[in-house]
């Protein structure tokens, strides 16, 4: 049985999204989190006027668990398995949000974008470049 070579690149490359992504993640679910709803209403967050407090604090905690997901499992090399988890997890917030974006004809494209990062974590650290267990 021969062991699959990855390549230095890709596995750079990863974890510059995995990165990137958590940064995006933690700082937009630390904003629906803690910030006050009402300053949220008044910033562009319409689905706060549509959802409610507990739905929009429900994403905040979501994005901040995903975000630490993608980075401590693989960084500690812990149950690094979890880590491709987290980015399937975010896949699904991300297309949920692009159809709620896309239904109130709002740009979807930020999104779009952090679904498709999403993706390449998600196959990147199942296929082609997983992080092994201590």
């Amino acid at each position: 049985m021969t062991e699959q070579k990855t390549s230095k690149g890709l596995h750079i490359g990863l974890w510059v999204v995995q990165v990137l992504l958590a940064a995006a993640l933690g700082m937009a679910g630390f904003m629906k989190t803690t910030a006050p709803i009402e300053q949220l209403a008044q910033g562009g967050m319409s689905f706060v006027n549509s959802y409610g407090v507990g739905m929009v604090r429900f994403i905040g905690i979501s994005e901040l668990l995903g975000a630490i997901g993608l980075i401590l499992p693989a960084a500690l090399r812990i149950k690094p398995a979890l880590t491709p988890l987290a980015a399937v997890g975010i896949a699904i917030i991300m297309v949920l949000a692009c159809i709620y974006h896309i239904s109130n004809s709002e740009p979807f494209m930020p999104a779009a974008v952090l679904l498709a990062l999403a993706v390449f974590v998600a196959w990147g650290r199942y296929k082609k470049a997983p992080v092994l267990p201590k």
